[in-house]
Formats: C-alpha cells, sequence, structure tokens
C-alpha cells in the first residue's frame, strides 16, 4: 500500500529545504558536546538547550530535567546535562510513540588524524563531516525536521510523540536509568512503540532495521609481583614475573579459534532455529568487501557468509584490550613490571545476563588461579556492563518501519542484528516493555566515535523522510 498522496508534498518539501537542514546539522556539530571532558560540561548544557529551542520551534511541550552531579577523579563535582522531555500531541485516540536519541558526542582532534576540523561541518562529494554527524546529532534533527515538515503543510502528526534526549550517552549514560525509572508512571506510563535511531546498516546500500544487540560484560585482571618496577638484568630469575602469570591467565579465556573455555559458559545461549536462520539468507554482505575493510589475510568461519553474521551478531565472543603497567613504546625497555593489569571483555547474547556471565568468569579465573599456585597478589573485577536486548522482527512495529521504510528506499530492508551494544535499549525495555524498534538513518561507513565521521547528505535528507514515513505507518497499526 503507498502512501497518502499528501506525502508526496511532504516528501518534496524535504527536498526543498536540504541547504536549511545542512545549515541545523552544521550549527549542532559547532557545540562540542563532548560529555567525558569537564572542560566540555558548559558546550553539553549549551547543546541542550539549543536542541530544546527547535523542539519548542516545532511545537513540542519540553520540560528539562536535572538529573544531579557528577563525582570527578578530584573529588570535585559538576552538573550532569540535563534529560530533555519533550512531548508532541496528547491525543488519547492516537498511539504514542517514545523517541530516544543523545546529544553528547565523542571527543575529537584534527590530532586525531581527521581531515577537517572536526567541529566544523564539512561537506566532501556529498558526505557531512564532523564530529555528531551521524551520532547522534544527525538523526536527532532528522526527527526535528520531519515535524517541521507535517507543520509547513499543514498535516497534523499521526502519532502523539514523546522524546527522551539525553546527553551522557557517550559517558554510560549517567543518572538517566534513575530517571526514567522515575518517570515510569508519569512522563512514560502511556507510550505504546520506542524507536531510536542510533545505529547504522549494516552496508552503504541497502537500507536495514535491527532487531538485536549483544550486551557487554568488562573485566579487569590484575597481578601484582613487586612494589616497583625491577631491572630485568639485576632481579630477572629471583621474582614470580606478574607479566608471565596475566600472560597464562589470559590465555586460559579462549583457544586459537576463539571458542570460549570457561565451563559452561554457552549453556544458555539462545538456541538457533530454522526460522531464525532464513532471516540471514537474503541479508546483502559482501565477504571480499568486509575481508579488505578489515585488512586480514583470511575471516574466520571459513569466510561463510550466514556463519559470519551470526558469529558478528548473536552468539558470544571474547576479546583481550590491553595491558597496563606493561612497556608499551618503541624500542625494548627491560623491566620487569611490578603491576600488570588485564583488561577484557565480552559480549553476551539471549539469554545470557551480565550477573550469570559476570559470576562465572570471575569463578574461573579464582580458579586457575590457584592451579597457577603463584605467590603474587591477584584480583579480577568486573566493570561496566550492559545486557543484550532482541525483539520479534515480524512484531507489528516492524512491519510498520519496513513499510516506511519501502516507501522512501523502494526496497524491503535487511532485518539485522548488531554486535555491539547499546546499553539504553535494554533498560528501556526493562522499564517500559514495550516493543522497541531500532531505525538506522547512516550507512555502515560512518565512522562513528573514529576519525572523519560523517554522514551522507542522501542519507540525511532521506532519514527525515523515513521518520515522516514511520510515523505515519505506526499510526496504522
Amino acid at each position: 500500500m503507498s502512501l497518502p498522496p499528501v506525502y508526496s508534498k511532504l516528501f518534496d518539501y524535504i527536498d526543498s529545504h536540504k541547504n536549511e537542514y545542512i545549515a541545523a546539522l552544521r550549527e549542532a556539530v559547532a557545540i562540542p558536546s563532548v560529555s567525558a571532558s569537564p572542560e566540555h560540561r558548559q558546550d553539553t548544557c549549551k547543546m541542550v538547550e539549543w536542541t530544546a529551542q527547535r523542539l519548542r520551534n516545532v511545537g513540542c511541550d519540553v520540560t528539562i530535567k536535572d538529573i544531579g552531579f557528577e563525582k570527578l577523579l578530584d573529588g570535585s563535582e559538576i552538573p550532569l546535562p540535563p534529560v530533555i522531555f519533550a512531548t508532541l500531541g496528547r491525543d488519547s485516540k492516537k498511539k504514542t510513540i517514545c523517541i530516544y536519541g543523545h546529544l553528547d558526542v565523542q571527543p575529537a582532534s584534527v590530532e586525531d588524524g581527521w581531515n577537517s576540523e572536526p567541529f566544523n561541518l564539512t561537506e566532501v562529494n556529498g558526505k557531512l563531516y564532523g564530529r555528531g554527524s551521524t551520532d547522534d546529532k544527525g538523526p536527532v534533527l532528522c526527527w526535528i525536521h520531519a515535524i517541521e515538515a507535517y507543520n509547513a503543510m499543514k498535516e497534523e502528526v499521526p502519532v502523539n510523540i514523546k522524546f527522551v534526549l539525553e546527553s551522557m550517552e557517550e559517558s554510560g549514560c549517567q543518572g538517566l536509568e534513575e530517571l526514567l525509572i522515575r518517570e515510569r508512571n508519569d512522563y512514560l506510563f502511556n507510550v505504546d512503540y520506542v524507536c531510536i535511531s542510533d545505529n547504522y546498516w549494516l552496508g552503504t546500500e541497502m537500507p536495514s532495521i535491527t532487531y538485536g544487540l549483544r550486551g557487554t560484560c568488562s573485566f579487569h585482571v590484575e597481578v601484582a609481583c613487586a612494589k616497583q618496577d625491577l631491572h630485568s638484568g639485576v632481579y630477572g630469575g629471583t621474582v614470580h614475573e606478574a607479566m608471565a602469570d596475566l600472560i597464562y591467565l589470559l590465555n586460559t579465556l579462549t583457544d586459537e579459534k576463539g571458542n570460549i573455555l570457561v565451563p559452561n559458559f554457552q549453556k544458555h545461549v539462545a538456541p538457533l532455529t530454522e526460522e531464525e536462520v532464513e532471516l540471514y539468507n537474503p541479508i546483502t554482505f559482501n565477504v571480499d568487501e568486509y575481508r579488505k575493510f578489515v585488512g586480514c589475510n583470511k575471516l574466520a568461519h571459513n569466510e561463510d557468509k550466514i556463519q559470519l553474521l551470526m558469529h558478528r551478531w548473536r552468539y558470544p565472543v571474547l576479546s583481550i584490550h590491553g595491558i597496563e603497567g606493561a612497556y608499551s613504546g618503541s624500542g625494548l625497555k627491560t623491566i620487569i613490571p611490578k603491576k600488570v593489569i588485564g583488561k577484557f571483555s565480552i559480549r553476551i547474547v539471549p539469554n545470557q545476563t551480565v550477573t550469570e556471565v559476570n559470576e562465572m568468569i570471575i569463578s574461573y579465573l579464582e580458579h586457575k588461579w590457584k592451579e597457577r599456585n603463584s605467590p603474587n597478589d591477584f584480583k579480577v573485577t568486573a566493570n561496566q556492563a550492559g545486557n543484550n536486548w532482541s525483539e520479534d522482527p515480524f512484531h507489528p512495529h516492524f512491519i510498520a518501519g519496513r513499510k516506511a521504510t519501502k516507501h522512501v528506499y523502494g526496497v524491503e530492508p535487511d532485518l539485522t542484528r548488531e554486535g555491539g551494544s547499546i546499553p539504553i535499549v535494554a533498560v528501556l525495555k526493562s522499564i517500559l516493555q514495550r516493543n522497541i524498534l531500532l531505525l538506522p538513518v547512516g550507512t555502515g561507513d560512518d565512522g562513528a566515535h573514529a576519525e572523519n565521521e560523517k554522514i551522507n547528505i542522501k542519507n540525511y535528507i532521506e532519514g527525515t523522510k523515513l521518520f515522516v514515513a514511520y510515523l505515519y505507518e505506526v499510526a496504522q497499526i
């Protein structure tokens, strides 16, 4: 079924205001809302007010919610950037959509390897380069532009909207979960569905809709052998070296193929069904291009497309990230480190939980440490974590998203999971118990968090149309 004729006018309006939309994104990118940097806290709060005014301009009823203070390493405290609650419409006969997004960004500087100033939106060959252009300022602006288009054409927005826009997403969403729990029976009481656009297409050509994310558990393993770094020529052979102990422990976590060796670790992984396997067959994924992009000699799993995607999205994986305390500069420094800390994480999947995995890993490493029989000091700690999330991709909400995508791009979107984690998705699911749809705007090569982050102009404009069509299709459920 095609969209009503008025939507052609809405799309034309969006096309004709492309330059204005780019100008708005340029203003947003120019505000260095780096939530991890206390020196940018005022900029982050400025971004909140800038966005709040944009929402007021399109008719939203905006409330700014304070969420407390952040304690810094020196013991001082600074205010956390507030959260925006913005409501459009209160018609009890309409569906109500909660739209989540974030306004903060990762740190960036030219010295990191950017080809342009990261906080000055730069257009090159149809691409808009700038920190936050795709993660997540561009998609947030797409929602505002979509409402602008409805208003300009004097068309009623077909659903009620409740925005939740935070500015600490890149720093662990501090304070947000507590706020959402408090508002569960107030601001969020009558929400029907949740939509988030903080992810990306699998590739660069085929649009996608995402129905699953892996969760994450992270760990530090600490081994100490001395009160100071030691000269290996003087003390080597007389002490039990911490680095050797740590390498031993880390090496017991996986085998040569990457299989996790912790006993019973796979016990609660959701079993694979025939219906799920069938979802992978039509996905557009070029193995050769993926290998070239990664830059490796050969991919795992005999380079089978379906197995690669499943191990990228729906199976757990353990990755070792680094060793703190060891010498990492160029050349050789012949010291015995007094203390080393190994850092690794595990991406967890349905039906695993953070609590279960943390307990298993800590217990396993404590057992291995006893087997090592070392006199050194040992400690393993579980750190930042987030649960996995998944939905039924054939839920009516997802059907609405698929229809909207086809209206704009003319093709059925790929139904994808993602291997990364967006902890707030699992939090929202736990609090609201509503269907959540991840509806991406950007493409797989946008480079979120990396140098030269960008959004394609085409995706920015078509993404605005996508949200216009999505609001219509949700109203038809």
